[in-house]
């Protein structure tokens, strides 16, 4: 029947409610009520039983109305929602090209920038990736053969008064400004040591780690690592 057109029904002698020809149905504060009154484009009588899907639904509410039609009482919500209703919508899960933070520069303080590059390119065995004039230095930078698109080492000048205490305050107590892996510690002491490169601290095993310490020649202490 038509929403809104009422049909003739003979007066009843009780109620539930006790009133003479009241019919029975939704009590205004029943929930059935509830939604008869207040759901969007849906007849009052057929409300309680076959809610309607409102037309600007969204997917978390339709999805709800459909549970509810099909009776069933638990209803889980999906994971995505329209903007602005119900619940936020998930992030999607980052790929390796999205990395929000990533290490591109390091650095240590030299002394001597032409020194430096040759002793991290010739004898380290790094290579030049970038240099910049600026003023009376550069902007210079030296990278690992094996990823020449990697973590790039700043050769900085060490002008500033407060680098040459900083630099010249490590060196006195022995701690290295920086630590660079290799395969294997035991080789490259060897090989270091053979052309003529000073070490501080031989190699020494510490557990799951290898290091040895050497002098850059440039006001450094360097570290080789070797993780087990």
């Amino acid at each position: 029947m038509p929403c809104g057109r009422r049909r003739r029904t003979p007066p009843a002698a009780s109620s539930p409610t006790g009133s003479p020809g009241a019919r029975a149905g939704p009590r205004p504060g029943s929930a059935h009520g509830r939604a008869a009154r207040h759901a969007p484009g849906v007849c009052r009588r057929a409300a309680g039983r076959h809610p309607a899907v409102p037309q600007d639904a969204g997917p978390q509410d339709a999805a709800l109305v459909r549970a509810r039609r099909e009776g069933r009482h638990e209803f889980h919500a999906p994971d995505t929602a329209a903007p602005g209703r119900g619940t936020a919508r998930r992030p999607a899960p980052r790929t390796p090209e999205e990395a929000p933070v990533r290490i591109n520069l390091a650095s240590v303080f030299v002394d001597d920038q032409d020194k430096a590059l040759r002793f991290y390119t010739e004898v380290l065995g790094f290579v030049k990736k970038t240099e910049v004039p600026l003023g009376g230095h550069r902007w210079l930078t030296v990278v690992s053969p094996e990823q020449p698109d990697g973590t790039e080492l700043v050769l900085e000048p060490d002008r500033h008064p407060a680098a040459r205490a900083y630099v010249a305050a490590l060196a006195a107590d022995g701690i290295p400004a920086t630590s660079f892996a290799v395969d294997n510690v035991h080789a490259e002491y060897e090989r270091l040591s053979a052309l003529g490169v000073r070490f501080t601290q031989a190699p020494l095993a510490l557990g799951p780690v290898t290091t040895a310490v050497f002098d850059d020649t440039c006001g450094n202490l360097i570290q080789i690592a070797q993780y087990h």
